[in-house]
């Protein structure tokens, strides 16, 4: 294996990492301004109100792109053990 087919293999799973994530902390960001915000309006200071909200969403999400994610992973490790047998030495 050379270096670089080993750095071409690290960055596409970080990348692959980065990109199934995204969806989800992208959402459970908003999600957690939102209620925040909502908190800051009405003065009430419970830190667990935020959870309950986030849980949803970040449910609804993974049962939207689910399917997506699943797919990219599937196509990741299929081209991984593609590959296998024409890995430099």
């Amino acid at each position: 294996m050379t270096e670089a087919y080993v750095l071409s293999f690290a960055q596409d799973a970080v990348m692959l990492a980065l990109v199934l994530a995204a969806p989800v902390l992208i959402v459970s960001l908003l999600v957690g301004s939102l209620v925040s915000l909502f908190q800051a309006a009405t003065q009430i200071n419970e830190v667990t109100i935020s959870f309950v909200p986030k849980i949803i969403s970040i449910g609804l999400v993974l049962a939207l792109l689910g399917s997506w994610m699943v797919q990219k992973l599937v196509a990741f490790t299929t081209s991984i053990f593609v590959n296998l047998p024409t890995m430099p030495r």
